[in-house]
């Protein structure tokens, strides 16, 4: 580097370092940076493990790269230095350095280390969770209180006759002294106590606790350089569906990353415009929306992005477990999908293609909203006039005549989603050709409400279909209707255990 160019010794170059004195890392990444001054110069890793942070692994870890560790669940590490998704660590087990991924451990002796504690997750995302394949009448989680700062909730799966499986949740309150307690005639030191006791016996609950709610081993963080990665570095392992602009395939990262890789026919995009919308792509980050790791911008292009198990919503409905699904799940996922599209409008950006072919579901059933910001891209090849690319029966009609779209033209997409979702994929409008959907929505016509569906769930589709724009409701409207649907005249927290 510069400052040592020359000096005989010292120097970083070519594919090693030097013995010397150089502490001029500013080519490298700074992930590149920490990891080097550690090698360069013992004093600095001698003052950062002073400070005694030490954490403990959660889930094992294989690494794809020489920069990471490989982690084995349970095993002991000191965090020699945070910085966003990846920490740089030493492991007590092997004394060896690298980076690991932050969502895969946890800090020694707090309730994180605990499989039945779940920090940040809201009521709603702890029924979600509670009701999702693998758990059963008695699975249960203890969460933070969304409302009282330093305050827990019981979430408990719990089974009657008039309602079948359902979710009840007690406020865990604090002693002024320490200590918590669910009903006052019986207190605790802690929560471990509190857990154990009502584990051992239900005591007034509904239920007595028997296995903590199913946590599956999270996502690796994607490293934030690697943006523009080689083709080389994707195998395509299998084809999971395809469509007018290319094939979905499941394929892996480095050989051992689990990802979604779209390819996208030659000439489908200009690999310019497509790479400056991919950036503003990246930038919308949310929970309810398909997350774009990675793009390959050479001919044909590929988008990486992460992978969701049961495929897209349309196929999943159709299958038999997704005909199984009772209407208050079906409900849950139109409003996780409005919670997305919430986040997508807070931003001011579109979707402009909402439809269940373009909403993936994970194996837990959370939906998440894919291909925003794709139509933008490819709208020279999606003309109405070329009818079968073009979704008319999605598509508001400012939207079809004049080629207005704003996420008010989202909201009326989303209405007919929803009539996808209460059907179980059916097509709408079923048996008109897109011609008579044009000619019959200039009439004023709109989609009767579909069999079986709640007369409350169609007046909030209507709504959606307004004339004028600026009638139609907001995302964040639809997401509080959507998630309160069944729970507004319910109580929120069940009474405490009578003495």
């Amino acid at each position: 580097c510069p400052s040592c160019a020359g000096a005989g010794k010292g120097s970083v170059a070519g594919k090693g370092f030097g013995g010397g004195s150089c502490r001029n890392l500013s080519f490298l990444p700074p992930r590149c940076q920490s990891l080097s001054l550690l090698h360069l110069n013992p004093i600095v890793s001698l003052s950062l493990a002073a400070d005694e942070d030490f954490v403990i692994v959660l889930y094992d870890f294989a690494s794809t790269s020489d920069r990471d560790l490989e982690l084995t669940k349970g095993e002991k590490l000191q965090i020699l230095s945070r910085d966003g998704d990846w920490w740089l660590a030493k492991s007590l087990t092997t004394g060896k350095k690298g980076y690991v991924p932050s969502n895969f451990v946890a800090q020694m002796d707090t309730l994180e280390v605990e499989k039945w504690f779940f920090k940040a997750l809201s009521r709603k995302d702890a029924e979600r969770l509670l009701m999702a394949p693998g758990n059963k009448v008695g699975s249960f989680l203890v969460r933070e209180s969304e409302t009282n700062k330093d305050a827990f909730s019981l979430s408990v799966r719990d089974s009657t006759s008039a309602q079948g499986d359902i979710i009840k949740h007690y406020r865990i309150r604090s002693l002024d002294g320490g200590g918590y307690y669910i009903s006052p005639r019986i207190t605790f030191s802690s929560l471990h106590q509190l857990v154990q006791h009502y584990s051992n016996k239900g005591d007034g609950l509904c239920q007595r606790l028997t296995t903590p709610c199913t946590s599956l081993v999270p996502q690796r963080p994607w490293v934030q350089d690697e943006w523009e990665i080689p083709r080389e570095s994707l195998k395509l392992v299998k084809k999971l569906g395809a469509g007018q602009f290319g094939e979905v395939w499941m394929g892996y990262y480095k050989n051992s990353v689990k990802v979604a890789v779209k390819t996208l026919k030659e000439g489908s995009m200009p690999p310019d415009a497509f790479l400056a919308e991919a950036n503003l792509m990246k930038m919308l980050q949310h929970d309810k929306l398909v997350r774009l790791h990675a793009v390959v911008t050479k001919q044909p292009i590929y988008i990486v992005t992460e992978y969701m198990a049961n495929g897209c919503l349309l196929d999943f409905l159709k299958t038999e477990d997704g005909s199984q699904l009772t209407l208050p799940k079906l409900i849950d996922m139109s409003a996780q999908v409005a919670e997305g599209m919430a986040y997508i409008e807070r931003m001011n950006s579109i979707h402009r293609d909402l439809r269940a072919a373009n909403i993936l579901v994970s194996e837990t059933l959370c939906c998440k909203i894919a291909d925003f910001g794709l139509a933008r891209i490819i709208e020279n090849e999606y003309l109405a006039q070329e009818g079968a690319k073009f979704p008319i029966k999605w598509t508001a009609p400012e939207a079809i005549n004049f080629g207005v779209f704003t996420i008010k033209s989202d909201v009326w997409s989303f209405g007919i989603l929803l009539t996808e979702i209460i059907t179980y994929g059916r097509t709408p409008y079923p048996g008109m050709t897109n011609p008579e959907v044009i000619r019959n929505l200039e009439r004023g016509y709109r989609m009767p409400c579909p069999d079986d569906c709640p007369g409350e769930l169609y007046t909030i589709i209507l709504r959606c279909w307004r004339s004028k724009p600026e009638d139609r409701p907001t995302f964040e409207y639809l997401q509080s209707v959507l998630e309160d649907f069944y729970t507004a005249t319910e109580k929120q927290y069940e009474p405490e255990p009578l003495p």
